[in-house]
């Protein structure tokens, strides 16, 4: 009976216990549900109030859509600068870093010299953290009463040069809707283009997403470590963007680094921002902040020389530069971008905002050791208002280089709002700085087992961006550069890069289209002016190159190398990490009547002096292919020679725009020469079968027989008497037709558009009017020919044309037996004089053509306005006009449209005027020159000397030297895009360590990419977590207890699942990832081929490693992300 009860017990006890279990269970189940939903509920209102942050962000963008404030617009921005000289105000450079009192007592020696007083002349404060620090310069100011000319030419054995301060404004400007949209300059096939859908992406405008930035990310790399300093207009202080500002340094008079304008904002967002709505490249990135420009976009050359230098003192990595203008002629400045490179700052900067002319690149973009960048849209089209190239610095007698460098996205691109949230701007100020948080992205993966003097140079990095990036097939060289980023395989590049030295471009196939425009277009013949390629050699060997052995050419026998010649011209030594090789093509004599392709290569060898002493100096060969299509040699009618050496542009002159109506941009810069300005001119040119070459010297320096035409477009050097006697003799008894567009010129004009700024208490006077009219009339006056000092302006039609006439001149003088042509305009010049509208003038003589007597001889056109075929001017095209006036000079065909009413091609009648019989000379006197002018100070042919002009003695022609050919047996190589010899399967593999992205949760960028423990406690799930875990163990010890002394006893495994999901439940509500402890690891191959696992986020395997990895079944294929 006892025995029965003890039973009855114990199986009470166990189904109580089993009960129990239940219970347990149910109250298990009802505790994870509930706490499931208060997770929920909080996810539900984390979401919510993401959602409401969104929409209070875009009711805010369509706000400032519809009042945009001065200082932060949702708008494209294109940038417009003006440089101004200082009054009385010189940047005086030493050759080394002084004290203060060294370099006053430097500046007091000198002034002694040339006897200047302490009391005529100080020395202006420097700015920012610098002040008290040795300098390398001092800005001098001088008594207005003091001769200018004598500073410029202070001599102290400590005194490198003495050059202007220069004082430069940038004016923020609203872009046009196709610029908004990034619409291409690149023509469409597609007949209904403007109606055509655009090309979707999700997420637009996320940059970070197209580059394939996530990748680098999930691997570790996030820009850690890296120092980026941004050159812009402040940062407003505890931006919630931002968590890796370093410092904020203000280098203006204005005594604050708060942004004004918001413009550093975006751009600082754009490189290192941390926002989910417009992530940076590089969010942990750390970013140096300068502030050059004031709130009224007004800097100073002075001041960035001190912001330079202190970036230099801060061995800052990259340096982001999202300004720029045309004065690549600013000395100091120049000089101190060179000292920046040498010093292995990487730096990146905007090619401009002046697309679609050609010629427009920006300083110091346009620098050979600057990253220049361009800008595209999402379609992959150069961006209609990225600057293009050719460099200017090199004309009139030789050729610009390649730039831009490289293009990535700067169409309605994401970044940081001045007060928080985002906003959307285009630009290339807008492209640099994606460029320059991919190269911090880039600089972050490079491991610690490497030199990062040897592989993160200014040149390393460059080649890297160049060779990797994507050629896009519809630009040519001076749109895209190199092409479009690819970050990806830039990271490939750089992670297998070893020291060597490359060309931009590396290879010259003159028959590739579009390409290699203008190359492409126009194929080599006998006796043609040479053409000159420009070639940039950039040396990844060391700071410091040389050439030591004049470069070679080898023509390849068997592919008709012979058939051209090469002249070869270089920069012996190579600093900083950069310098040229021109080469002047040309086909042989054998060449005059065959037709076919020459090849051959180029070759030299750089040598740079090695980081150790006792090893030997690093040299690197290089070979460039060379491919030319050559043609017999065009009937001399066909054959077009511009002249080019007669053009002066700014800079460094003050030289006016042919346009009066431009007053926002009154400068003109674009070089004037064939293939910038004129492209469109030089394209039609081509397509009506005629071949245009480029004349850099005088007119001493060519053979008029050989010509059909020569071109004087807008003219403003004087010109030698030598050529003035030539050019007669050309066209009287060579036959030699001239064409002249001329321009306005008029010294009253000329004084009303002269430049007062009340902060420099400066005038800048134009040295000539829209062309140089005096020294055209002494010119053309041998053939009695002669314009006027009239400027006029108006609309009108010739036959079916329409045509505009912007602010040309007219004819003064025209001889008998001659076509005149006039029309009704307005009289610009007194309307700019008197402020006020004039009547319309009837017949005003501004086209006349002329048969120049004596048997044999050429013809002569002049019309007064080049604005029709000035790509940077034009309103509506005269191309027509040009293929009429050749049709006169080259057949003597006038076209009905200048015979009204006569319809006759009889030259030998009276002028006529319409087919009226007028006078043309009006009695004023011809144009002179303006009082006081300067002109001598920019023209190779005029002496230093002010009054009437007097020239130097003419230059000799300069002689080329035909470099002697070195046969050789090749051919044309197959990997034309190539420039480093490099081996990619050699850099590591990218790891996906599956972190948490921005797509997974949208403020997770907020917190560092490392150190995610740091995110938010959640209180509420780890109080649930821990009664959860106190009820098990009180039940556990409280069951366990029941089953003691029983044959079955009590298992945990109930418990510890209980414990896992609580675990599980922990790493939700904690934001954690529970695939992350399992994946981000890397693998580290041992001494004795074996892997031991480890958690890093910087250690990278090579596809070695992980091929081995695989074989032994150690790590799944999905956890490796091979690039």
């Amino acid at each position: 009976m006892r025995s029965k009860v003890k039973n009855t017990m114990k199986w009470l006890c166990f189904s109580s216990a089993r009960n129990c279990t239940k219970i347990c269970k149910t109250l298990l189940t009802t505790v994870f549900l509930l706490n499931t939903l208060v997770v929920s509920s909080q996810q539900i209102r984390h979401e919510q109030v993401a959602l409401d942050r969104r929409k209070e962000n875009f009711v805010n963008e369509l706000h400032l859509r519809n009042h945009p404030s001065q200082s932060e617009r949702n708008e494209t921005s294109g940038e417009r600068y003006l440089v101004d000289r200082v009054l009385d105000e010189y940047i005086v450079a030493f050759d080394g870093y002084y004290s203060q009192d060294e370099r006053k007592q430097f500046i007091d020696s000198a002034l002694r010299l040339i006897n200047i007083s302490t009391n005529f002349w100080g020395i202006s404060p420097h700015y920012g953290p610098v002040k008290s620090l040795p300098s390398d310069f001092d800005v001098l100011q001088i008594n207005p009463l003091l001769d200018p000319e004598k500073l410029l030419s202070l001599a102290h054995v400590h005194i490198k040069h003495v050059t202007h301060q220069r004082k430069v404004t940038r004016i923020l400007q609203a872009a046009s809707d196709e610029e908004r949209h990034g619409t291409s300059s690149n023509p469409d096939p597609d007949p209904h283009a403007a109606r055509s859908l655009l090309r979707a992406f999700p997420n637009q405008g996320q940059i970070h997403q197209l580059l394939q930035a996530k990748r680098l990310w999930e691997s570790g790399y996030t820009g850690r470590g890296v120092k980026v300093a941004i050159f812009d207009t402040g940062l407003p202080e505890n931006h919630p963007h931002f968590r890796n500002i370093m410092e904020r340094t203000d280098w203006t008079d204005e005594k604050t680094a708060e942004d004004g304008l918001g413009h550093g904002t975006f751009v600082a967002g754009v490189i290192g921002g941390t926002y989910s709505e417009c992530l940076g490249m590089a969010p942990d990135a750390q970013l140096y902040i300068f502030r050059v420009f004031t709130n009224n976009q007004v800097s100073y050359t002075s001041w960035f020389l001190d912001a330079f230098n202190y970036a230099i003192l801060q061995k800052i990595d990259i340096l982001n530069l999202s300004i720029g203008g045309p004065d690549f002629m600013d000395r100091p400045f120049v000089e101190k971008v060179w000292e920046l490179t040498a010093n292995h700052i990487i730096m990146v900067s905007a090619i401009g905002n002046d697309g679609p002319l050609y010629g427009t690149l920006n300083n110091p973009a346009d620098q050979m050791d600057v990253i220049g960048v361009g800008g595209i849209d999402y379609n992959d089209n150069i961006a209609r208002f990225s600057s293009r190239g050719m460099t200017s610095w090199e004309l009139p007698a030789g050729y610009g280089r390649v730039k831009p460098d490289i293009v990535t996205y700067g169409s309605s691109v994401r970044g940081s709002g001045l007060r928080g949230g985002c906003r959307t701007l285009s630009g290339t100020s807008v492209a640099s700085p994606v460029v320059a948080g991919a190269v911090a992205l880039l600089l972050s993966t490079i491991s610690k087992d490497k030199d990062r003097s040897v592989v993160a140079t200014p040149a390393s990095v460059k080649q890297a961006l160049m060779d990797s990036a994507q050629r896009l097939p519809t630009a040519n060289m001076f749109e895209q550069g190199q092409g479009k980023l690819d970050l990806i395989r830039a990271y490939k590049v750089l992670n297998s890069y070893q020291p060597q030295a490359s060309l931009i471009p590396s290879v010259l196939d003159l028959t590739e289209c579009p390409y290699m425009w203008p190359y492409c277009t126009q194929p080599l013949y006998h006796t043609g002016m040479p053409v000159i390629v420009n070639v940039t050699v950039l040396n990844g060997l060391g700071v410091v190159g040389k050439i030591k052995v004049k470069p070679s050419w080898h023509p390849y026998i068997s592919e008709h190398g012979d058939m051209m010649e090469i002249a070869i011209s270089y920069s012996e030594t190579l600093w900083p990490w950069s310098g040229y090789l021109a080469l002047s093509l040309s086909a042989a004599k054998q060449a005059a009547g065959w037709e076919g392709v020459a090849q051959g290569h180029v070759e030299l060898s750089v040598t740079s002096s090695s980081s150790n002493s006792k090893d030997e100096d690093l040299v690197s060969v290089l070979k460039l292919f060379v491919k030319a299509r050559i043609i017999p040699t065009p009937p001399r009618e066909k054959r077009i020679l511009w002249d080019q050496f007669h053009n002066l542009r700014y800079p460094p002159g003050y030289f006016p725009r042919d346009n009066l109506r431009m007053k926002n941009d009154p400068l003109d810069w674009n070089g004037d020469h064939i293939h910038t300005n004129f492209r469109d001119l030089y394209q039609h040119l081509r397509s009506a079968g005629y071949y245009v070459e480029v004349l850099g010297s005088s007119f001493m320096c060519f053979d008029a027989k050989l010509y059909g035409s020569l071109f004087i477009v807008d003219p403003e050097e004087e010109f030698y008497p030598e050529e003035i006697k030539k050019l007669k003799k050309d066209v009287t008894e060579h036959g030699l037709n001239l064409i002249v567009f001329a321009e306005w010129y008029n010294t009253s004009v000329m004084a009303g558009v002269k430049f007062y700024d009340e902060n420099t208490r400066r005038w800048w006077m134009p040295e000539t009017g829209g062309c140089n009219a005096p020294a055209l009339n002494h010119l053309l006056q041998e053939f009695s020919i002669m314009i006027s000092d009239r400027v006029f302006e108006g609309e009108f039609k010739m036959g079916s044309h329409e045509m505009h006439y912007a602010s040309g001149t007219t004819l003064a003088r025209f001889p008998k037996d001659s076509i005149v042509v006039g029309q009704p305009l307005h009289d610009q010049a007194s309307e700019f004089i008197t402020k006020q509208a004039s009547t319309s003038t009837e017949n005003v003589p501004i086209l006349g053509m002329h048969q120049v007597p004596g048997a044999g001889s050429g013809r002569v056109v002049v019309y007064g306005d080049s604005n029709c075929i000035d790509s940077a001017h034009m309103t509506i095209d005269c191309f027509w006009l040009v293929d009429a006036f050749l049709a006169f000079v080259s057949q003597g065909v006038v076209a009905p449209v200048f015979n009204y009413g006569q319809m006759r091609n009889n030259l030998t009648k009276e002028m006529f005027v319409r087919g009226e019989n007028i006078p043309l000379h009006d009695g004023r006197d011809p144009p002179q020159r303006m009082e006081n002018n300067h002109l001598f100070k920019y023209s190779k042919v005029l002496q230093n000397h002010l009054g009437d002009p007097r020239p130097h003695e003419i230059p000799s022609c300069p002689s080329i030297s035909w470099a002697r050919g070195i046969p050789h047996n090749g051919s044309f190589p197959t990997f034309l895009w190539k420039h480093l010899s490099i081996d990619e399967d050699k850099a590591p593999v990218l790891i996906n360590r599956k972190i948490n992205s921005a797509e997974n949760s949208r403020d997770f960028f907020r917190q560092p990419m490392n150190e995610m423990e740091e995110k938010p406690f959640n209180l509420s799930a780890f109080v649930h977590g821990l009664v959860l875990i106190v009820v098990l163990l009180l039940l556990y010890f409280i069951i366990g207890r029941m089953f003691v002394g029983q044959r079955r006893r009590f298992s945990p495994r109930f418990f510890v699942r209980c414990c896992f999901s609580w675990w599980k439940t922990c790493q939700h509500k904690l934001g954690f990832s529970s695939t992350i402890w399992s994946s981000d690891v890397t693998i580290q191959r041992s001494s004795d081929n074996s892997f031991n696992r480890r958690k890093s986020h910087h250690d990278v395997i090579t596809s070695e490693d992980v091929t081995h990895f695989h074989e032994d079944s150690l790590l799944q294929q999905s956890d490796v992300q091979a690039v």
